[in-house]
């Protein structure tokens, strides 16, 4: 068994399979689930596990190149604002409609536990380029 990252096996075997340009939502128990994306549903009771935390842990295993939240979070939950504006550097809004087309096309869906609104954000994955020294002869 591993001891460290995601133990969720769905959810560390859904990561392995992202590729760049790839599309994740990490959504609250409200969002709408699209027809047609993986899910994991992490969702246990009402704010567990929280939106930070999954979105944190999240964060530790991908490289995220860009993330679109609604434009609604803004207003009706500065708290996961805040935390969006911290984590992810460039995120973008749109009205949540919007977002919520958007979402469609995600490759992947992981479901949080949390209970207010708008604690929904669409990650584009990047791609991770590991810098290794030259050898000899290279």
């Amino acid at each position: 068994m591993k001891k460290a990252g995601i133990l969720n096996r769905h959810l560390a075997g859904a990561l392995a399979e992202l590729g760049h340009g790839h599309e994740v939502l990490v959504c609250d128990a409200g969002m709408p689930v699209p027809d047609g994306p993986r899910v994991v549903d992490l969702a246990f009771r009402a704010g567990v596990p929280s939106f930070a935390e999954v979105l944190d842990g999240l964060l530790a295993e991908l490289v995220v190149e860009g993330a679109t939240a609604a434009d609604e979070i803004t207003d009706d939950n500065p708290a996961a604002a805040r935390l969006l504006s911290e984590r992810l550097p460039g995120l973008t809004h749109v009205p949540h409609e919007r977002l919520k087309e958007l979402s469609a096309r995600a490759r992947l869906v992981v479901r949080t536990g949390e209970a207010r609104p708008y604690a929904n954000v669409l990650l584009r994955c990047g791609v991770f380029f590991q810098v290794v020294p030259p050898g000899p002869g290279l």
